[in-house]
């Protein structure tokens, strides 16, 4: 490890100091030597940027492993029981998915003062995205492609995987609003549940915002289409970075179901969509954006390589998209205002991701982008 200060991604292009300190070697030791096949520390080789956690790869005496820290105010070891016995499901079905480890409790995950913990072997695969943000775009097409084809596999691994939604907890991204036939009585809902998010958005004309945004992006004709579609758990975090790749270009490893629940498969392809489809991080003052249609059309070639899209899943792609961000940027201000007590950045989840995001595919750049999602031709399909 070289001895720069340790700076995860922010909320913008540049870094900064992390919410969360990083994993130190001796915390390292004491929740390694809990779990029985981890064995010696040797050394922390490398600390992840990303920022809702703090994660590091070691080297023990006994291979490599990733070794994960939530804050309990996040997540508890029963609130990561369910995303774990997700994972295992996809692992049973042959999905690419991280091996997790099992501590002396015989869990997957364990507390240990104000941290919970989960270890997993280090994945299979290339990390060549490791250093990139979220919402920036694949190195090639061919990633694209590759990405789309995965997640529709890993759509058709995850039926019958039963389990009901998540309790609620900061940073999962749901699905209770869009398809409930009163979607602002269900933002209701889910704003009383989680009490900091109520008390931000206590002195903010919240209900009209969204009561303005759902009639402008025709949330009335999305709505029964949304409720009509099978539930399924889905990754709900489907980007570049969380993917490792094979030297020809092929999905390694599916890594991170911390945002995992029970949505819908169009709502996963649409959030996924989301991500890579628009430079969200460079949107200008004016209002303008860079997209990548060409993203867009490969990650839906290789999704709809696996899983047809039928014209009506596409229609209702492009009715979801310019909403598909809005339960996860209310939870996004939830954790902001509530776990870390940053005001500008629960500002910016509201003000900017959910409203700025929806408002942005009223432009003429976002009419285009929602036209080829819904009519553009699909290659190599």
């Amino acid at each position: 490890m070289s001895g720069d200060p340790h700076l995860i991604h922010g909320m913008g292009t540049g870094l900064e100091a992390p919410s969360w300190p990083a994993i130190t070697p001796d915390e390292a030791e004491a929740v390694l030597s809990r779990f029985p096949q981890a064995g010696r520390l040797e050394a922390l080789e490398w600390h992840s940027p990303r920022p809702f956690s703090s994660a590091a790869l070691a080297r023990t005496d006994r291979g490599e492993l990733f070794l994960k820290r939530h804050s309990r105010r996040l997540r508890s070891p029963e609130g990561l029981a369910q995303e774990h016995a997700f994972i295992a499901h996809l692992a049973s079905k042959g999905q690419p998915v991280a091996d997790l480890l099992v501590a002396e409790n015989g869990a997957t995950a364990l507390a240990q003062g104000d941290w919970t913990w989960e270890i997993h072997r280090k994945a299979q695969g290339l990390d060549l995205y490791r250093d990139r943000q979220s919402w920036t775009p694949f190195i090639e097409p061919g990633h694209a492609f590759a990405a789309g084809a995965a997640l529709a596999r890993l759509h058709r691994a995850a039926e019958g995987f039963a389990a009901p939604a998540r309790p609620v907890q900061p940073l999962v991204t749901s699905l209770s609003i869009l398809p409930a036939p009163d979607p602002l009585a269900a933002a209701r809902t889910y704003i009383a549940a989680r009490p900091a998010l109520a008390t931000y958005l206590a002195d903010k004309p919240w209900q009209a915002e969204l009561s303005r945004l759902f009639a402008a992006l025709d949330l009335p004709a999305l709505q029964p289409l949304l409720a009509a579609q099978p539930k399924l758990w889905t990754h709900n975090d489907w980007h570049p970075s969380n993917l490792l790749w094979s030297v020809e270009g092929e999905v390694a490893t599916v890594l991170d179901f911390g945002l995992s629940d029970r949505t819908c498969a169009l709502h996963d392809l649409a959030t996924a969509l989301e991500r890579v489809a628009v430079r969200w991080l460079e949107l200008g003052p004016d209002g303008t954006a860079i997209t990548e249609p060409e993203d867009a059309l490969a990650l839906l070639s290789g999704y709809a390589s696996v899983t047809p899209l039928t014209p009506q899943d596409r229609d209702l792609l492009a009715r979801l998209l310019p909403l598909v961000h809005v339960e996860f940027a209310l939870s996004e201000a939830d954790y902001f205002h509530g776990v870390l007590g940053k005001a500008q950045d629960a500002d910016l989840a509201w003000h900017g991701f959910l409203i700025g995001h929806a408002e942005w595919f009223l432009t003429a750049e976002g009419q285009d982008l929602l036209a080829l999602v819904r009519n553009a031709a699909l290659p190599h399909t």
